[in-house]
């Protein structure tokens, strides 16, 4: 007689299937795009010889699309604007292997991104390596590439090579930017510290976004309680990376040297509180409207505790705010899909 009870381990086999056929088809996606931007360069690469030893025009590229159209029907991406951006495509990036290894990682909105808003190929490098290490949507991209991100990374004034071990002061230092930009907060430039801080929260997801990958969000006003004394950390995040907890302190002002030892002690209470086995010592950063370098390289010289010193923007720099205006005012269609068809 066939038992009618379902295995006691069938739930288990049942979700196990489950997430190897997601992670299958992830691949499968993974596989075709990168084929598809191999090829891409490939097709540009051919047209960009010809032209150059044999003098095609522009309707020699409109030839091609109709032709190539004719013979697949269904394929996407065949127009004559998509193969002049192959051309562009493989103009901008003559080395195969950079192009398989990296740059056919992500998806060709994301290269027409690359090919759009910048022009030398070490920033186009960076942030499609940027993009892959953090799995950025177009949109994210773009973002950053408008936000300068890579003229802030790793340019905030810190002791970490002296107070933290290596690799973790590296990976520190390039944790952290200078400035941050806080555009998408409502606010004007006499905003109080309190201020400031709950319109952060209230934004978290994209104060969290500027922050960068890693940061989870602890607490505002975390309270900390010591020799029976109430203080509080104005933000406290962890980094998943760092294993580490990373306090925040917000000024409004300029920054003054007295306020690393109000930093040293909350690292001290937080290291001895809330760290436990498997966590590394704790970062600060100190958020200031401005700051001096040469006075805060000064106060972090002989600083134990690893700290870091940035500024923040309430408004976006004269170049973000003209890239935002020429995307308002421009014409014509967007690279968001270059073939039309």
């Amino acid at each position: 007689m066939v038992s009618g009870l379902v295995p006691a381990d069938c739930e288990a086999l049942l979700q196990d299937l489950k997430q190897r056929i997601r992670e299958a088809r992830q691949r499968a996606v993974l596989a075709a795009n990168s084929e598809m931007v191999l090829l891409y360069w490939r097709v540009g690469r051919e047209i960009l010889a010809r032209q150059g030893v044999e003098g095609w025009g522009a309707k020699v590229i409109q030839r091609l699309s109709r032709d190539l159209r004719s013979e697949f029907p269904e394929m996407r991406g065949l127009s004559p604007r998509n193969l002049a951006y192959m051309r562009q495509f493989a103009d901008a990036y003559p080395d195969e292997e950079f192009v398989q290894e990296v740059l056919a990682r992500i998806t060709w909105y994301h290269n027409l991104a690359l090919l759009e808003k910048l022009q030398q190929t070490e920033e186009r490098g960076f942030y499609a390596r940027q993009t892959v290490a953090h799995g950025w949507s177009r949109s994210i991209l773009v973002h950053q590439i408008e936000a300068g991100l890579h003229r802030r990374l790793g340019h905030a004034t810190t002791n970490f090579e002296r107070s933290l071990p290596a690799p973790q002061s590296e990976l520190a230092q390039q944790t952290l930017k200078d400035p941050y930009v806080f555009d998408f907060l409502s606010l004007g430039q006499e905003a109080e510290e309190r201020t400031l801080e709950r319109a952060l929260v209230a934004r978290i997801r994209d104060f969290l976004l500027e922050l960068g990958t890693g940061f989870a969000f602890v607490g505002s006003q975390y309270h900390l309680e010591v020799g029976g004394e109430d203080f509080y950390i104005d933000l406290l995040f962890y980094h998943l990376k760092l294993r580490c907890y990373v306090v925040i302190d917000l000024k409004v002002g300029s920054f003054q040297p007295e306020h690393t030892g109000k930093m040293g002690f909350y690292l001290s209470v937080v290291d001895d509180l809330l760290r436990v086995g498997g966590d590394q010592p704790s970062i600060g950063l100190i958020l200031c409207k401005t700051r001096n370098r040469v006075v805060a390289e000064y106060s972090l010289r002989d600083t134990q505790k690893a700290l870091g010193v940035a500024t923040y923007q309430l408004l976006p720099s004269p170049e973000r705010l003209e890239a935002k205006l020429g995307e308002f005012v421009e014409d014509g269609p967007s690279p968001e899909a270059p073939d039309g068809s």
